[in-house]
């Protein structure tokens, strides 16, 4: 299956438009945002699990980064309420499910081979600071590496900046509202820039929290 696969051109996916589509495990939905591949596949999705939920034990061959959007995800490691941000690298082996129920943005194959990076966050108590290239816009670094750079931004109400993609960029909406000056993007729309474009984002009157990555796509493209 390919979904979204062409890198080198802009996509944006408004959740309200991205149906739930049930997977192979009872109780567990997803929304596609980009696939290459079947049930192992380089992906990016939002999935859904129902109350006592879980997939099989099984271990992630090309890592795993996931953010916990709604209720609380779990394995053997413990309990990730919202706002968790996770890293398990390549052969990193767990039993993922939700007693309450779980809502994830999920990255599946997309580590460096060699990454062995394992990392737990807490996003509501990480410390912001003000970027003094950008006024109005609050940052942290969650994961930073030769290969790309994966932040949190908070956004005052109503600024814009620029957004340099040269080495591409993908944004999902946390909290707020954010726009690209043709669309409107709310909670868990998820916007992918390619390599070598530029973007205008304005934050609405609330302002916006994001989660973005960058410099992936030029490293993925370049392999």
């Amino acid at each position: 299956m390919e979904l979204n696969s062409d890198f080198t051109k802009r996509v944006l996916v408004a959740d309200r438009d991205n149906p739930w589509r049930a997977s192979p495990s009872a109780g567990v939905e997803r929304k596609m945002l980009d696939r290459i591949g079947d049930e192992v596949a380089r992906a990016t999705t939002i999935v859904r699990f129902a109350p006592g939920s879980a997939f099989a034990p099984h271990t992630h061959d090309g890592g795993e980064e996931y953010i916990v959007l709604e209720g609380v995800f779990q394995d053997e490691d413990g309990d990730f309420p919202v706002g968790t941000y996770v890293r398990n690298p390549p052969t990193s082996r767990h039993t993922p499910s939700s007693e309450p129920g779980a809502t994830i943005f999920v990255k599946l194959w997309q580590f460096d081979p060699d990454d062995r990076t394992q990392l737990r966050i807490d996003m509501n108590t990480a410390e912001l600071e003000d970027d003094p290239a950008r006024v109005g816009v609050a940052q942290t670094t969650l994961f930073a590496d030769g290969r790309e750079h994966v932040g949190l931004e908070q956004w005052s109400g109503g600024i814009t900046h620029g957004l340099d993609a040269s080495d591409g960029a993908e944004i999902l909406v946390l909290d707020g509202a954010l726009s690209d000056g043709d669309h409107s993007l709310g909670p868990r729309d998820w916007l992918r820039l390619p390599p070598g474009s530029v973007a205008k984002l304005t934050a609405g009157p609330d302002g916006a929290r994001i989660w973005k990555k960058t410099g992936h796509l030029r490293a993925m493209l370049a392999e």
